[in-house]
């Protein structure tokens, strides 16, 4: 009753003795000197439960009144008295369903657009980066978007996806995938719990037809690499910055952005390599690509601007494509060249199949396999590429390369 009387008389706000004060029936004021002096003070109830010693925080001087700090302390004690509840406990429960509840204010378009975000620095294809929020927009949002994230389930992922998987298979497969990412996201934050409802193996894989049987699988148009040299010959004698950006990206088996963004501080001509960085590169890697006589002679014959770049600023995507187009070739995706050199190098050469993967610089789909193979076959890719140059520019015997300008 002492120290209670003495609370009463004098302002708590006051007291600057470190240490703990004592009101009564286990409420405390604890002070203590922090940093630069500054002296911290806050309401804490000791109380047992079970013959353990339990301290409970009710909260700083500075926002909770002497008055409120014994309100808070009788509820406490009242909780372990009566009703036996750890009161500890019960706070660390109300706080997390209070965080529940905002959980399911978090909506799908909101879960996706934080996943987008905290993903697309990751993603080093442009259209890649474009597609994520289109398609979403376009085939997602409309169902989901404005849906409580943790209210979603296979049946309202099925409406989003099946309609799609009817007549545009390839973009419902896309769909699918993403609407699976931001849902495992989503889980991760807290934002809702269970199993994701857009998995495929074992779960919609048993409620849509195969992709193959549905529509069959389009892979992107290619050459037969038979036809290569024929059409390599009649290539080069096209003028313009574009056609000899097909005709090096055919040359070094490239990804067309890779070949779009070169910059000549990565070629180094006298050693014959293209070292593209790794924020260029689908895997994240730096990539050393051997050069060929023939590519090395595109390259000698391309002025040098003082942006650096050796094909950007004067070409696209699209110019390669009308090159093929005004060459007849409409049908064909510049991307399927890389098709055409997988299949020379399978069917015509004796280079190991590990060579010509890392040509194209594909991941190694095994981690084991990733972790013990480190280093990047440079001299055999070499040989490989010299191999494939010969290849392409040297037309079948019998066959006479013909200009197709008019």
């Amino acid at each position: 009753m002492r120290l209670r009387n003495r609370f009463n008389a004098l302002s708590v706000s006051r007291l600057k003795e470190p240490g703990l004060h004592h009101d009564g029936d286990g409420l405390y004021l604890q002070v203590s000197i922090g940093v630069g002096g500054v002296v911290n003070k806050s309401w804490i109830l000791r109380f047992m439960l079970d013959g353990r010693a339990r301290k409970m925080g009710l909260g700083p001087l500075s926002m909770v009144s002497l008055a409120e700090a014994r309100e808070r302390a009788l509820a406490a004690r009242k909780a372990v008295h009566l009703d036996h509840v750890d009161p500890i406990d019960a706070r660390v429960a109300e706080r997390a369903a209070r965080r529940a509840e905002a959980a399911r204010m978090m909506t799908f378009e909101q879960c996706a657009t934080a996943y987008i975000e905290a993903h697309q620095s990751s993603w080093s294809n442009a259209r890649h980066r474009k597609q994520w929020p289109e398609t979403l927009r376009a085939y997602v949002y409309p169902t989901l978007g404005a849906l409580p994230v943790d209210a979603i389930d296979t049946t309202l992922v099925m409406k989003v996806v099946e309609p799609l998987w009817r007549g545009k298979q390839e973009t419902a497969a896309r769909v699918r995938a993403r609407i699976e990412r931001v849902l495992s996201w989503a889980t991760v934050r807290g934002y809702r719990q269970g199993e994701n409802p857009a998995r495929w193996r074992g779960h919609l894989d048993q409620l849509l037809a195969r992709r193959s049987k549905a529509c069959g699988v389009r892979h992107l148009a290619a050459m037969s690499y038979g036809e290569l040299p024929t059409f390599m010959g009649e290539l080069r004698q096209r003028e313009g910055v574009a056609a000899r950006a097909l005709e090096f990206c055919i040359l070094t088996a490239a990804r067309t952005t890779e070949v779009l963004h070169a910059n000549w501080n990565e070629m180094d001509l006298d050693a014959k390599v293209w070292t593209v960085p790794a924020e260029r590169m689908k895997a994240r890697r730096k990539h050393r690509v051997p050069l060929s006589e023939s590519a090395v002679a595109i390259l000698s014959a391309l002025p040098r601007k003082k942006d650096g770049r050796v094909f950007e600023g004067h070409t696209a995507h699209m110019a390669m494509l009308k090159v093929l187009q005004r060459m007849g070739h409409s049908d064909l995706t510049v991307h399927g060249f890389r098709s055409s050199f997988r299949d020379w190098a399978a069917e015509r050469t004796s280079f190991p199949r590990e060579v010509a993967e890392k040509a194209l610089a594909h991941a190694i789909p095994s981690a084991v396999e990733a972790a013990y193979r480190r280093g990047d076959l440079f001299e055999k890719r070499r040989r490989l590429m010299e191999a494939w140059a010969d290849f392409c520019t040297n037309p079948p015997a019998g066959r006479k390369v013909l200009s197709m300008r008019r």
